[in-house]
């Protein structure tokens, strides 16, 4: 008679939901532990997000302000001579600019000798830095300024002591409404308007601003422009500034500065994209500190858990189901920490957008990689001690009680 050998019998196999029951039970059974361990990981989540999110509602802040200032702007200004003295732009320089086909509009400022003072009891050298400039009356249209009180100047009082402050000139002078008169190169100028802020003409911030004609009748302006300001398509605004030199002053196209100052802003946001890097460096060594933590935890829960697993590895549990139970709990704990962090790193996004003024924007990739980054590292952290656990024997296990 012939036997049949039994087959082996094969250990069952764990369910999704098993797995993820076996490795929370481990996690609730040390509360304080767990809370601990995934603090770290959310911390470093949070300094990531926070970061990304900061430096992201920075960039829509400036993108939004651009958009309404316009990035068509371009400026004109004198250089230096080959002999290191300060240039002069050709007093038909505005005209020739404005002949240029692709161009809007343009005006300008011309720089006078004149100082301005709240009251003629000022010493003459406290003059606050700020500078008198002839302006022409299309020159709001053009640079995008804002009258925030008053009026600009117009063809009727451009012959008479009126004057528009700049945001900062006025504050130093104190004046913050029309109507208000200051002492202005030695005679009272009546102030008809007080500007907002110019983040792509801030010279004109610190500016008392009159009127041509009265410049050079009364403030000896020579008639030279200082800076011209000009509009261009927005297709055709590197063809432009490419031109504006040799046809500012044909002579001299070397003596002429031609400049995009939308540029200069972006290149303050690419500084603070720097800051921002070194930032999101620091937040991954919080998260890498937050992966040590986790490690740490799971190695000493293997370490006090040997006699559950001597008496699981007894009932037939195999070293393949021991190693997912411990691996599920790291990335249960890490996963705890992420969503975490990425609650915390929003609100402070939220919160520090807010109280700047800006758009709250957190970019979802972000968001994706601050998970993935902790699903990474809480399955680094808890390869180790998964493995250990597998590879202890259950006699050494259950000797261990």
């Amino acid at each position: 008679m012939t036997t049949v050998p039994l087959p082996r019998p094969r250990p069952a196999r764990m369910s999704p939901a098993d797995v993820l029951r076996a490795g929370g039970s481990g996690l609730r059974s040390r509360p304080t532990r767990v809370f601990l361990s995934a603090l770290g990981i959310a911390i470093g989540i949070a300094a990531m997000i926070g970061v990304v999110g900061i430096s992201t509602s920075s960039q829509e802040e400036l993108n939004r302000r651009l958009a309404a200032l316009g990035t068509n702007l371009l400026t004109v200004s004198p250089g230096r001579t080959f002999a290191g003295d300060q240039a002069h732009l050709p007093k038909q320089a505005v005209r020739m600019v404005g002949g240029i086909g692709a161009v809007e509009s343009v005006s300008a400022i011309g720089r006078t000798d004149a100082k301005v003072y709240r009251n003629d009891h000022i010493p003459a050298v406290r003059t606050g830095g700020i500078s008198v400039y002839a302006a022409r009356t299309d020159l709001p249209g053009t640079v995008g300024a804002e009258i925030v009180d008053g009026r600009w100047l117009n063809a009727a009082d451009v012959r008479y002591p009126a004057t528009v402050l700049g945001a900062r000139a006025a504050e130093q002078l104190g004046v913050y409404r029309a109507g208000d008169q200051v002492w202005l190169g030695g005679r009272w100028f009546t102030v008809v308007g007080v500007l907002a802020p110019n983040e792509l003409a801030p010279e004109l911030d610190s500016a008392a601003l009159v009127g041509r004609p009265v410049a050079e009748s009364e403030l000896g302006y020579d008639g030279y422009p200082t800076t011209i300001y000009t509009r261009a398509e927005d297709k055709a605004v590197a063809d432009v500034q490419s031109v504006l030199g040799a046809t500012a002053n044909p002579e001299s196209p070397n003596e002429v500065d031609a400049s995009r100052p939308s540029d200069a802003l972006a290149a303050k946001q690419a500084t603070d994209d720097t800051l921002s890097g070194l930032l999101l460096g620091l937040g991954a060594v919080a998260l890498l500190v937050g992966g040590v933590g986790v490690a740490n935890t799971m190695v000493i829960s293997v370490l006090e858990r040997r006699a559950e697993i001597g008496l699981r590895r007894s009932l037939g549990a195999t070293r393949g189901q021991i190693r997912t139970q411990f691996l599920c709990e790291s990335l249960l704990l890490s996963a705890l920490g992420g969503v975490g962090g990425l609650a915390l790193g929003i609100g402070v996004t939220v919160g520090y957008a807010a109280y700047q003024g800006w758009p709250s924007v957190v970019p979802p990739w972000a968001m994706a990689g601050g998970i993935g980054a902790t699903l990474v590292i809480g399955g680094m952290a808890g390869f180790y001690p998964a493995l250990r656990g597998a590879r202890l024997p259950p006699t050494e296990a259950l000797a261990a009680t």
